[in-house]
């Protein structure tokens, strides 16, 4: 089959779009994307194209600008074009810039997808392109996930030339005569991309010609039993989670508990090593911890807990407090409530103050005659180090006088003495 019917062919077998389905195509005006834009007019769809300027390449990336809108002119297709500063983006994100690049694109593509009412995001992807990330993944460690290649389609992002190689391409762009662009840092060994494009690839080839598609056919067969195991993880996660924590008990039933904590904690920013550790520390005493960027593992007495770090150092706290002063009278009834503080108005330091829990505070536990580290006092109370770490308490200048949401301090409580109350309410 030639291009243009297997590319037809590819879209109708894997059920990609309908044939009266609208699509946005990324156009950069590199031999893939030009080709994807010529086969899919070929084929009859109704196609707008879109182009990202990221002023990375300075005037290549306006010659490659001015290019496409040649093209699409020629063609007649609806073109959008936006410039981005993306090295600016990067740096204010802290992120790479390929990342900065890769988001800024899809968000607005699909901006663009919805705003003119089109069913489907187009992009360039082609088969090389699949063995090439097997091959990146491969290299910097991953789950059964990271081998399937790429998908044929992910969301509203739909790859059409999934069934085209590079060399394919190139060859229906010339029995077209149709020009193209040649990106200079596609030909550079710079990133480690390129460098299993132009180095590793070509060694592999040398020893088995055919590599690119006995990797391309692994990559198929991988999909298919990712299906079974995502069903087999996903049973196993309803065995093991306990809210957003894991049962260690539980996962260590499991036939791979490695297998289930990676599929939770990878995407959590946790690599392999720490995966290892974590591991290992089911078998240990409470209180290990394991931190990733975005998060935080704690080994507890029966679970792993997982929190997002910010939930843990956020300055505001994640309820309020409504104070109300009443008058002491016999009828008065203590609320049994542990959202509820009824304090001696005149014992009290106002105004009071909201603080997180700090290591060495004290304070004397309602009933209780003597001082008792706070932390000792939780610990006694099963509160795990997460949950320590979050507790609130309420302050009269110096002294405790409410663990938020679970006891006050004794020395404040309501006595026969007592003339006017302060209560203090919790609310979500």
């Amino acid at each position: 089959m030639n291009p243009q019917q297997k590319v037809s062919h590819y879209i109708a077998s894997r059920q990609l779009f309908a044939p009266t389905d609208k699509l946005l195509v990324a156009l950069s005006g590199g031999a893939d994307s030009v080709a994807l834009l010529r086969l899919l007019l070929s084929l009859g769809y109704d196609c707008r194209a879109a182009h990202c300027n990221f002023q990375l390449r300075g005037d290549e990336s306006d010659q490659d600008e001015a290019f496409v809108r040649a093209l699409c002119e020629e063609l007649h297709v609806p073109l959008q074009v936006r410039s981005f500063g993306t090295l600016e983006e990067a740096s204010r994100r802290k992120v790479s810039i390929e990342m900065a690049a890769r988001e800024l694109r899809y968000a607005w593509f699909e901006e663009l997808r919805q705003g003119h009412g089109l069913h489907w995001i187009a992009v360039a992807h082609h088969r090389d392109d699949s063995v090439e990330t097997l091959l990146l993944n491969l290299i910097r460690g991953t789950g059964i996930h990271g081998l399937t290649g790429i998908r044929p389609r992910n969301g509203k992002v739909v790859r059409p030339l999934l069934c085209l190689n590079r060399a394919e391409i190139e060859e229906y762009l010339s029995w077209l005569g149709q020009p193209y662009m040649t990106d200079s840092t596609n030909l550079k060994d710079d990133y480690l991309r390129n460098k299993i494009r132009l180095d590793l690839l070509p060694l592999m080839q040398r020893i088995h010609p055919a590599v690119k598609e006995s990797l391309q056919r692994t990559t198929e067969h991988l999909h298919d039993a990712e299906l079974l195991y995502n069903r087999g993880i996903a049973e196993a996660l309803e065995r093991v989670r306990v809210g957003r924590h894991i049962s260690i008990a539980a996962l260590q039933q499991e036939a791979s508990p490695g297998a289930v904590l990676f599929e939770v904690l990878h995407p959590l920013g946790f690599h392999a090593a720490q995966l290892d550790r974590i591991l290992a520390s089911l078998h240990g005493q409470s209180g290990k911890q394991f931190r990733s960027a975005t998060h935080r593992v704690v080994k507890d007495r029966e679970l792993l807990l997982i929190e997002s770090v910010d939930e843990r150092t956020a300055d505001t706290p994640p309820f309020t407090l409504r104070t109300t002063t009443l008058p002491m009278s016999e009828t008065f009834q203590i609320p049994r409530s542990s959202s509820v503080a009824c304090l001696d108005a005149d014992t009290l330091q106002l105004p009071l103050t909201l603080r997180r829990l700090q290591q060495g505070d004290r304070f004397v536990p309602l009933g209780m005659k003597g001082q008792k580290l706070v932390s000792d006092y939780l610990t006694d109370r099963k509160y795990s180090l997460p949950d320590k770490a979050a507790q609130w308490v309420l302050c009269s200048g110096e002294q405790i006088v409410w663990l938020v949401g679970e006891r006050i301090d004794h020395r404040f409580r309501l006595t026969d003495s007592t003339r006017s109350i302060y209560q203090v309410e919790l609310l979500p």
